[in-house]
């Protein structure tokens, strides 16, 4: 989330790795794949990755289900790549002995059935018997050994929330995967550019009115710690991210500066990049953030909305 009340406080990702300088990878999927199914699929393999966590530690039970090169906000930055992010976990002194656990309460795929997301409600199980509620969303992409994550957050929750099935976000038909690397450029770029127009929009209009210009109706965004549940609904995500907001322009601007992953069929992909807090803080300094933000479009001829972040 951008706004000032629920922005995620982490610094620039100097470099994110190959998975955003390409489209899909992976074994393809079939033909014609029937995307409800391929949605069963991610949510299968997101709940057994879920199911053998509760098992082990945090970082052995998570290795399994990052991608080589995947991104992770992390306090101070982002941690990239798998050894990276698994070393990150392992120093946090909460994580000794700890074990989560989580329950996706909501799947989207593209049309080429190759990458996706879900997100959900999760608890860490501290070794001194605590329980912390929290919040997690995943990017998916379908590598030859199964799904993968490939941007991966989880965020603290004010408390427990209902881990109540949201309906899915498919795609009307399925396409093939493509190799056609042009072609997957200009989707790359367009989810660039939009992003782009979507800070540009806000310092004209307000955050608030471009998260609901930008936002698809059926959005959610993690809401911060301060909240249980994400918040739904490109309307109440704007209203959200509106407190504390100047009643002209916005208090941030951001861009995708960092990375774009995008699907082959280009109707899905995720934006990875920096917030600039607009006014210097004590020091004369600018503040900045990092943010990762899912979008989908019906087909590659429609505007790109945001989606989950």
């Amino acid at each position: 989330m951008r706004g000032p009340v629920s922005r995620v406080a982490f610094a620039t990702l100097a470099v994110i790795g190959s998975a955003c300088a390409g489209g899909s990878t992976g074994s393809p999927a079939p033909e014609g794949a029937n995307p409800a199914a391929v949605a069963d699929q991610l949510l299968a393999a997101d709940r057994a990755f879920a199911a053998a966590s509760e098992r082990t530690d945090i970082a052995t039970a998570l290795a399994p289900m990052f991608a080589a090169d995947v991104v992770m906000p992390v306090p101070g930055g982002f941690a990239v790549g798998k050894d990276s992010v698994l070393a990150t976990i392992r120093a946090n002194p909460a994580s000794a002995g700890a074990r989560v656990g989580w329950t996706p309460v909501r799947v989207g795929v593209s049309a080429d059935g190759l990458q996706g997301f879900t997100l959900g409600y999760a608890t860490v199980h501290g070794a001194d018997g605590s329980s912390t509620p929290a919040k997690y969303l995943t990017y998916w992409i379908k590598e030859t050994e199964g799904w993968r994550a490939a941007v991966y957050r989880r965020g603290r929750a004010s408390g427990p929330a209902p881990a109540d099935p949201i309906p899915p976000a498919l795609p009307a038909k399925a396409v093939p995967p493509s190799n056609d690397s042009a072609a997957i450029t200009l989707y790359r770029q367009s989810l660039d550019t939009v992003e782009r127009a979507f800070s540009r929009d806000a310092q004209k209009i307000g955050l608030g009115p471009a998260f609901a210009r930008y936002g698809s109706d059926d959005a959610m965004n993690m809401g911060g710690g301060g909240r249980a549940a994400f918040v739904v609904g490109a309307d109440s995500i704007a209203a959200v991210v509106a407190e504390g907001e100047p009643a002209t322009g916005s208090s941030v601007s951001w861009a995708p500066d960092q990375g774009v992953i995008v699907a082959s069929s280009g109707d899905l992909g995720v934006t990875i990049g920096t917030i600039v807090v607009s006014q210097p803080d004590s020091t004369g300094a600018h503040q900045k953030f990092s943010f990762f933000t899912v979008w989908r479009r019906p087909s590659p001829d429609q505007p790109w909305r945001y989606v989950a972040e």
